[in-house]
């Protein structure tokens, strides 16, 4: 078999992923407090199906996720929010 010597082969194909690195916006921002009344803001950590995203898909550090969680049920359960939707944004 003839190799010519402008092919260069891999075993596995490369990688070329030049992901963004993931961030805490709280942090960045310097936001401190998170406003439970400020349902527009709340809905980007919100699915379609009104789940809230987890730390791994937002880049939020943990304690703020755990503040964003709590900001959001207690928007859904003073009726800012919905607690199910089907096709929410």
């Amino acid at each position: 078999m003839a190799q010519n010597s402008g092919d260069i082969k891999y075993l596995t194909p490369i990688t070329v992923d030049t992901k963004k690195k993931k961030y805490c916006r709280f942090k960045k921002s310097g936001i401190k407090y998170i406003d439970y009344k400020d349902a527009d803001f709340l809905l980007k950590f919100v699915n379609e199906q009104g789940k809230i995203l987890p730390r791994r898909i937002t880049g939020t550090s943990t304690k703020y996720q755990k503040k964003v969680a709590q900001a959001v049920k207690r928007a859904r359960h003073l009726g800012l929010m919905p607690y199910v939707a089907d096709l929410l944004k």
